[in-house]
């Protein structure tokens, strides 16, 4: 059976601030839409489930996030994710330049974790907790064919 990712969702706590932030990475949003009703219920497995959602695309067209903000039932708040926590907590993209990406994420108010590193001199790389504490990993490739 063939399988391929068709792309990860997240819940936001602030709709437009997060794509805000993703297109000022290079994203861009394929569509809009709100949601609900009996096949969102079943789709997600929680009854009332209303949504305001947005299709983002990286720039290659290959990576896709769905950005979701619950109208209902009321979103629940939890502690930022931390880097060592089981369970899916990061999203990752190449970046041309992780300065510049840096420089995108500041202007969000999002800062690297710690700092920049460098991994064999192949990868710069950093953590950055970006809108709704999303942890968003930018790698710089540095050996470029």
């Amino acid at each position: 059976m063939p399988i391929k990712l068709e792309n990860v969702g997240i819940a936001v706590d602030d709709l437009e601030a997060t794509i805000a932030f993703f297109t000022d990475l290079g994203l861009t949003v394929l569509g809009r839409d709100t949601v609900s009703g009996e096949w969102t219920d079943t789709a997600v497995g929680l009854d009332g489930n209303h949504a305001k959602i947005a299709m983002l695309q990286t720039p290659d067209g290959h990576g896709r996030l769905e950005l979701f903000e619950y109208i209902h039932p009321e979103a629940i708040e939890t502690a930022p994710t931390l880097p060592n926590e089981i369970g899916m907590h990061r999203v990752a993209f190449s970046v041309d330049d992780i300065d510049h990406a840096l420089e995108i994420a500041a202007r969000h108010g999002c800062r690297p974790l710690r700092g920049v590193a460098t991994y064999q001199d192949v990868y710069k790389l950093t953590y950055v907790r970006g809108p709704s504490g999303i942890i968003v990993m930018l790698a710089e490739e540095l050996k470029k064919d």
